[in-house]
């Protein structure tokens, strides 16, 4: 029999691509990204996390448990998660990265990263002496050389570490510290990533309040600022209207010209000026930044509303807080930054209660879009309504909704924002 030799070829080629296929579609999808292709990038949601399910942190959650967690924030479309210190007795971050290893090592799809957060605090904070803001602790060396290690041990995992967290705003008052002591760990590490001994694709930020960031009082604009500015690779700015509908409260009252309209667009009105707040105050850093000749990028390292408090924004307070309120702001936080192109790593996943373990209804409790059952709260209804979480458990407990899902019992639970006349009267 004589051999076609063009029509061989031919079949040769199918086949061949065919197996090429067949390879492609069991070969998993690697992903090589950096920082710089995750912030901004509305496909990379962002989220601060803290997996701690006791009153006390001494009681640190297990790596099934974590894994857990990752799993159902995974399913949220979240890829970047922010832990917060690194400190010898709390292995909660590092346990984090162990648990995405792991994850990664199951399935090569698996994709999530880290902000790695290294935990900066002045002399004598947290001790029965008085703090000394003007000379750092002895202990930050550590943490910073901890988070360079853990960094080296992951660098598929951490994308960015973050020296201090609200590390120099003043009313820190337990542990502030001044500009300098955050400018030279930055330089620190920006000189170790110069010198190959940390990945050159690595970030380097410090996560603190929008004045810190000279967006608030000019006592921040001093010369380390304008130095650290310009030594970051972008700047993490944080900006909580929620403690402001208490502590600077004028965009949060009702207007006279709005007391007669129905009290469900008195509280979708007062949510709008609390995005327009946090919009004045990234602004505020913005302006700043490019009046001292630099140009970073801005994200923003937390933002976040309580659904539960008993304190300065409950009932007796602002009036700011319940599920309904929480569940606006975050769908108008994520439509704001994602259409922006701003990374929102949004405070937080889950609810945590060592926060204030002696007041079980202490606003910062109450933060999470999870309560500690793992009950989706009112701001990702939509998400169990999807189907997304089926399957996922935390505790062993399947993802349901809080009140049952049923909005008319939530509602009952909403309060109506203060007027401006009863805010003056209160301040």
């Amino acid at each position: 029999m004589k051999l076609n030799i063009p029509i061989y070829l031919m079949l040769v080629v199918f086949i061949m691509a065919c197996n090429q296929k067949r390879k492609e579609e069991i070969m998993p999808t690697t992903k090589k990204v950096s920082a710089k292709d995750i912030l901004g990038n509305p496909d990379y949601l962002a989220i601060s996390y803290g997996g701690y399910r006791k009153k006390s942190r001494d009681s640190q959650p297990t790596i099934p448990q974590l894994k857990e967690d990752m799993k159902i924030l995974s399913a949220m479309g979240i890829k970047v998660l922010r832990t917060y210190n690194v400190q010898p007795k709390l292995p909660h971050a590092s346990n984090v990265l162990k648990a995405i290893s792991e994850l990664k090592a199951e399935d090569p799809n698996f994709e999530m990263y880290v902000m790695l957060g290294a935990w900066i605090d002045c002399l004598n904070a947290w001790t029965d002496k008085a703090p000394n803001h003007d000379i750092e602790s002895p202990n930050n060396e550590g943490e910073i050389n901890r988070a360079v290690a853990l960094a080296n041990k992951y660098p598929d995992i951490v994308k960015v570490i973050a020296v201090g967290n609200e590390a120099m705003v003043k009313w820190a008052t337990s542990y502030y510290v001044q500009p300098d002591v955050i400018l030279k760990w930055v330089n620190y590490l920006q000189d170790l990533k110069a010198e190959g001994k940390l990945s050159k694709d690595l970030w380097i930020t410090s996560s603190d309040d929008f004045s810190s960031w000279g967006g608030g009082d000019s006592k921040y604009h001093v010369e380390a600022l304008d130095e650290l500015i310009k030594a970051v690779d972008y700047i993490s700015m944080h900006t909580y209207p929620y403690h402001n509908t208490h502590y600077n409260p004028e965009f949060w009252g009702v207007p006279d010209a709005h007391k007669d309209v129905p009290d469900i667009t008195k509280i979708e009105m007062a949510m709008e000026r609390s995005i327009k707040f946090s919009k004045r105050q990234y602004d505020s850093v913005t302006n700043y930044m490019k009046s001292i000749g630099a140009n970073k990028p801005v994200h923003i390292g937390e933002t976040g509303w309580a659904s539960i408090s008993n304190g300065h924004y409950g009932n007796n307070g602002s009036r700011a807080t319940d599920e309904y309120k929480e569940g606006l702001f975050h769908q108008q936080m994520r439509e704001w930054t994602n259409r922006a192109g701003i990374s929102c790593f949004y405070f937080e996943a889950f609810n945590e209660r060592w926060k204030d373990a002696r007041n079980s209804k202490g606003s910062e409790n109450h933060f999470g879009l999870f309560t500690l059952e793992g009950k989706a709260k009112y701001a990702i209804w939509d998400l169990v309504d999807k189907g997304i979480f089926e399957g996922l458990t935390r505790g062993g407990k399947p993802i349901t909704k809080t009140y049952n899902g049923d909005k008319e019992e939530l509602m009952k639970d909403v309060l109506v924002p203060p007027t401006k006349e009863e805010i003056m009267a209160t301040h």
